[in-house]
């Protein structure tokens, strides 16, 4: 059994696979959606659902895609030229003193220093158990792969659909 030298790590990168895993469809996956959708390329489809009012008269020149390592490399470089600064804004509030009473309700209640709301798992479950629920009812609708249901608090949900609601219909007043 011989011992051979290890390849270097430049041999092993395989760029190109990564390229075509995270930018765009593959050729033919490309040419099966334009056929089914009749059109004849993307500069086509483009060009028939562009106005042409906002339509670029030229290709933006946007450089070949490179490793992430590279990329990884030049925003180094670029954040290397940032110049470190001293910060004089905020630097904490000194000599005061908080009332004890308010001290403990400060630390008592979470919603004063954190984003997040007490777990309850009845509730959570069965609100997960909704969305997904939902989801599946979407995809189930509209026949695609997938679905989202990414707003979690019912407020928000009901005042997104409220404004598309507002939004999609006819009558504005």
């Amino acid at each position: 059994m011989s011992l051979t030298a290890a390849p270097p790590l430049a041999e092993l990168e395989n760029a190109a696979e990564f390229v075509a895993r995270h930018i765009g469809p593959e050729a033919a996956d490309e040419t099966r959606m334009l056929s089914a959708i009749g059109a004849a390329s993307r500069e086509a489809l483009i060009s028939a659902l562009v106005p042409r009012n906002i339509l670029r008269g030229q290709s933006m020149a946007i450089p070949d895609a490179v490793t992430e390592a590279k990329a990884l490399a030049e925003l180094k470089a670029v954040a290397g030229r940032n110049k470190v600064l001293k910060s004089f804004i905020g630097q904490g509030y000194h000599g005061t003193i908080t009332p004890g009473v308010i001290l403990r309700n400060i630390l008592e209640n979470p919603a004063w220093y954190t984003a997040y709301t007490p777990y309850q798992a009845e509730i959570s479950q069965g609100r997960m158990e909704a969305l997904l629920n939902f989801q599946t009812m979407v995809t189930d609708l509209t026949g695609m792969a997938i679905a989202n249901a990414s707003m979690l608090d019912e407020a928000t949900a009901a005042a997104e659909a409220m404004t598309l609601a507002l939004r999609m219909g006819k009558s504005k007043s």
